[in-house]
């Protein structure tokens, strides 16, 4: 029998579109093919996990009561389109940034592994057989630190990224897709 994996997916310029720090949750618009591609994994029973960093609570943009609504809506528009997030986890802190509680060295902002680690505990997953997806290096580096496989889609950052980043990255990705849905076609090809 199969160990049991999941699929941790960033949230903005992976699942969202990327419009800066999100100060508005009117401005929360999801990427086309995102929400196909979450209800591509649902319908396998892979648990699909969101994991993003907020910084934006930490360094006084807004509060975290619109992460929180933010969330809410995306969990909102996804249903609608007959997808399904298994669980949504965030860090508003800044290791730099703004004034106690969010300002904090947490072990939750990526790269570092906490809300995959909350995730994998949560819902029995081997972290070394799931994927990670998103748009930044940070992405990459935090599937590196539980040794998950990495994935970069060239939405939000990651066209950038591909062009002007390589050099600096400390993880290579295991592939590199035009976006989430051709992600999560890969990972369902590769593991059903």
């Amino acid at each position: 029998m199969k160990e049991k994996f999941g699929v941790f997916l960033d949230r903005d310029g992976t699942v969202t579109e990327e419009v800066g720090y999100l100060t508005d949750s009117k401005r929360l618009k999801l990427i086309p093919g995102s929400a196909e591609a979450i209800a591509l994994l649902n319908k396998y029973g892979v648990p699909v996990i969101l994991a993003t960093n907020q910084a934006g609570v930490a360094r006084g943009y807004f509060d975290e009561s619109l992460v929180i609504e933010c969330n809410e809506k995306l969990k909102k528009m996804l249903e609608t389109l007959g997808a399904k997030l298994d669980a949504i986890y965030y860090c508003p802190h800044h290791p730099e940034s703004g004034s106690p509680p969010y300002r904090k060295d947490c072990d939750c902002r990526k790269p570092k592994p906490g809300m995959l680690l909350k995730g994998a505990e949560k819902f029995g997953l081997n972290l070394a057989k799931s994927y990670v997806i998103g748009d930044k290096a940070t992405d990459l580096e935090v599937a590196e630190n539980v040794s998950a496989k990495p994935i970069l889609v060239k939405t939000g950052y990651g066209l950038g990224e591909v062009l002007f980043g390589k050099k600096r990255w400390k993880t290579k990705p295991l592939k590199i897709f035009e976006n989430l849905y051709e992600a999560a076609a890969f990972i369902v090809d590769e593991e059903f």
